[in-house]
């Protein structure tokens, strides 16, 4: 051991002791030409009883630390040997180990430990990148020092080797500090590589939050929240995440942990309000959701995982209710971008555009939201983060990698231009094309394709003279309305069949003039046979929606409460009414053309 004011080499005065261990003790020493203060590291055969193999480990150490060149590591200047001693004389680095900062506080705030982690993560990956790879193997606040200026230095690098990779290689000797240490370093149990140091970055993250040692029995790492509520479920399951038994199901680089811990809040666990448009429609939702949740399972690894959280968290935010609609639609929008395979972001931005309120009118779908989801379709532009431009074509990437939850996206954009269109005149048609899309993954899509087919055909007479000609378009309509009941009437879904029962009575009843041409008995049979089906198979969802038929079939007030039969033999007493004016009309020698 060197004594006080002893000179090393001829250069390096020995002012004090400021680390002593089991195998090395460590001095401040000063060069006395250069009136510069370095660290010096000794290790002596007299105080080491594995002095060659501790001995190694510092010429390892140090001809790792000359080959780097990073603010977080030590200078490593000189080595001296002799016989039976060994020195290291490296960068001094002034400051505290975090040990000793555990000592002081009890445990660290939890935006400083992030902090901390990111120096850390710049560090370990700095290693890592190194030809071969270096794999520290040791991380823990005994050796890790914070200096004044707060940044982090690592220190001691006797356990630390350049990674050599090997199909089916372990390593056989057990290196590392237990509860820090990853399974894979307990000899035997695999080989240590970049993912170990993730792994003890993740038990230092722990000790350092929470002030629970994972070195102290029962060695074991629990989440964070259980020992304190208040800490962030999202740092809780980045050092869950880092801490897996298993390497692969860690953080598979110290990239992929650092753009974590950036953006831990984007993973936190906060309530995401998840409230649904309510309106007549078919109730697939549940089934049409896990299928486009399946789809979207391929994004769970590396960094398609943490493109996921960021994901998540913009739906997160989005779904704030003092937010504006433009910076929601504006969060969607990007929501869309990150990840144009996913549902959410489009159904909750259709949503969104159906629940605002314009002018008092409260589910409207304007011609501009319009045009903003036709964007999506044909080409958004967007910057990499280089600042290239390019267009994005989200609803085509979702076509072509989910197709299932395209159909998804198209069937409720579908709905919405079907019942909430501002333009009248472009409704039908915007919703065919919708559902078109949306075909082979919904029979009800196809229904709605037909029955919006029939619509156009009808928009493009209505306002016209009541001629042969009109009359006869609409009398070959007719056989796609039967068709249309009888394919609906093989459906189990009650809430398709009401949603198209009402279409269609609706189109006979507001139409019933055009129709005059149709068989009398066939309007009134396919009427009955829409009642019978309806008193017959429509229980409290029938009830419920009840009122809307009435509402839709008779306008009278008289009739607001009468039984869906009643309302129907009053739908029908309405196109006999039309048919009787015709014909006295037609006695009378003048039939008119138009009504």
């Amino acid at each position: 051991m060197l004594k006080l004011g002893a000179v090393l080499d001829g250069k390096y005065k020995i002012i004090s002791v400021i680390g002593q261990g089991g195998m090395s003790t460590v001095y401040l020493a000063r060069h006395q030409r250069l009136n510069k203060e370095w660290a010096v590291k000794e290790i002596s055969r007299e105080y080491c009883e594995n002095y060659e193999m501790i001995s190694r480990q510092l010429v390892l150490e140090a001809d790792i630390l000359k080959k780097l060149n990073h603010p977080g590591l030590p200078k490593i200047i000189d080595i001296i040997e002799k016989k039976d001693v060994i020195w290291m004389v490296m960068e001094f680095i002034e400051g505290k180990t975090l040990k000793e900062v555990l000592k002081e506080r009890g445990r660290i705030q939890e935006t400083e430990v992030l902090s901390w982690g990111k120096q850390l993560c710049e560090v370990l990956s700095y290693l890592h990148s190194r030809t071969p790879p270096i794999i520290y193997r040791d991380l823990k606040p005994d050796n890790i020092i914070l200096k004044k200026t707060g940044r982090l230095v690592l220190i001691d690098f006797g356990t630390a080797r350049e990674y050599c990779y090997e199909k089916n290689s372990t390593d056989t000797t057990y290196l590392g500090t237990r509860g820090y240490a990853a399974p894979e370093q307990y000899g035997g149990m695999g080989q240590t590589d970049e993912r170990t140091d993730i792994y003890c970055l993740g038990a230092t993250m722990y000790h350092l939050v929470t002030g629970m040692d994972p070195s102290a029995p029962p060695y074991e790492i629990r989440p964070i929240k259980q020992i304190n509520p208040a800490l962030s479920s999202g740092l809780e399951k980045i050092i869950l995440k880092c801490t897996q038994k298993e390497p692969a199901n860690r953080y598979q680089s110290c990239a992929e942990l650092l753009y974590a811990l950036e953006h831990y809040t984007e993973i936190d666990d906060i309530y995401r309000k998840k409230q649904k448009r309510k309106m007549v429609v078919f109730g697939l939702s549940a089934v049409l959701t896990i299928a486009s949740a399946i789809t979207t399972v391929a994004a769970s690894q590396g960094a398609k995982k943490v493109l996921s959280e960021n994901y998540d968290y913009l739906i997160q935010q989005a779904d704030d209710a003092t937010l504006t609609q433009d910076k929601k639609q504006e969060l969607y929008i990007e929501a869309i971008q990150t990840d144009a395979t996913r549902t959410e972001a489009y159904l909750n931005l259709v949503e969104m555009y159906l629940d605002s309120d314009k002018d008092e009118e409260t589910g409207s779908f304007t011609r501009e939201e319009s045009s903003q989801i036709t964007q999506l379709k044909a080409g958004i532009d967007s910057k990499s983060n280089k600042g290239y431009s390019s267009t994005q074509k989200p609803l085509q990437e979702l076509q072509t990698r989910n197709p299932d939850g395209y159909a998804r996206v198209c069937y409720e954009i579908g709905m919405a231009y079907w019942y909430d269109y501002q333009v009248e005149s472009d409704r039908y048609k915007n919703a065919v094309e919708w559902f078109q899309n949306a075909t082979g993954y919904s029979d009800t899509a196809a229904i709605f394709v037909e029955i919006g087919q029939c619509r156009q055909n009808i928009s493009k007479y209505e306002g016209q003279s009541r001629t042969t000609d009109v009359t006869k378009e609409y009398t070959n309509m007719w056989p796609s309305l039967v068709s249309l009941v009888e394919k609906i009437n093989d459906s189990k879904d009650e809430d398709t069949k009401r949603l198209v029962w009402k279409e269609i009575v609706n189109t006979i009843t507001n139409q019933a003039a055009y129709f005059i041409e149709v068989d009398k008995d066939e309007m009134q049979n396919l009427l009955q046979k829409i009642s019978d089906s309806a008193e017959a198979e429509l229980t409290d969802a029938y009830d419920s929606v009840k009122g809307e038929l009435q509402d839709l079939i008779c306008t009278e007030a008289d009739y607001q409460d009468e039984s869906f039969e009643n309302s129907m033999k009053k739908a029908m007493k309405r196109v006999e009414a039309i048919r009787s004016s015709d014909e006295k009309k037609a006695e009378a020698g003048g039939k008119e053309n138009d009504i």
